[in-house]
């Protein structure tokens, strides 16, 4: 820590910004940020999104700066400048859906445990992000109906967030079908007042090479995440483990051996 508060004072000018944090503030940040980038990371995001302490401290506990800039975008290509950094700093990945305590194994599974704990699902996306409905049906003109899982609207963005739910690894198959739902969402939902539609797809896993090539021909903004569950025991593995009665048994033994 000693380093870190060093390096500041002695590679930075003091920013004004510093003055805007709460001592005890910075007091967590310097003691549990690992490098100079990381403290100043808590610190930006302490000010933009007015961070209580307990809120920093569940951010830092979250491991947020290494999440940040995880997922794999094409805003820079797809969205102006400063909007397209500002879109990218409102997404990370993993997201931790480890609050669902089911084992899921469909996309209808995942999309009822997290309308269910939507506030849950709500805190972990992030600040500004606002609920507007799951499975709403986007008609089109000749009468087609189409439903994406989950729409939101990120109030500092100012646009509406596509979100697609998969509990399999990307395909590139998903890019384009989350390519159609926000240009949908544009033409549909969108006010002119409205920023461009997002398009958030969150799966069991990524190759970034590969979402990186399925961006290619893609005109709308798009952004592929990972999540975490819980990690359940199979039934034919739990019949393996020994029950709670054999491992006091054991643990009596061992008393009882320890003593004499």
């Amino acid at each position: 820590q000693n380093v870190i508060r060093q390096r500041l004072v002695d590679e930075f000018e003091m920013p004004t910004d510093f003055g805007m944090v709460p001592w005890g503030h910075h007091i967590d940040i310097f003691t549990r940020s690992k490098s100079v980038e990381e403290a100043l990371f808590y610190i930006d995001e302490t000010i933009r999104n007015d961070w209580s302490r307990p809120e920093l401290d569940a951010e830092i506990d979250d491991n947020l700066y290494e999440k940040q800039g995880h997922a794999i975008t094409n805003f820079d290509e797809k969205l102006p400048a400063p909007y397209s950094g500002l879109a990218k700093a409102i997404l990370k990945s993993p997201y931790d859906f480890r609050f669902i305590d089911k084992k899921i194994t469909t996309e209808k599974q995942l999309e009822d445990e997290l309308a269910t704990n939507i506030t849950r699902f709500l805190l972990e996306l992030g600040q500004g992000f606002a609920y507007v409905g799951r499975q709403m049906e986007l008609k089109m003109p000749g009468g087609q109906t189409f439903i994406p899982d989950m729409i939101f609207y990120h109030t500092r963005l100012k646009s509406y967030i596509v979100c697609e739910l998969k509990v399999v690894p990307f395909i590139p198959d998903f890019a384009g079908k989350l390519n159609f739902y926000v240009s949908a969402v544009d033409e549909l939902m969108k006010q002119p007042d409205d920023n461009p539609t997002i398009g958030l797809l969150i799966c069991k896993s990524k190759d970034d090479t590969v979402v990186e090539w399925s961006f290619r021909g893609m005109n709308q903004p798009l952004g592929v995440a990972e999540y975490q569950l819980k990690e359940f025991i199979s039934e034919k593995a739990a019949k393996l483990l020994p029950s709670e009665a054999e491992l006091q048994n054991v643990i009596d033994t061992y008393d009882e051996v320890s003593y004499d």
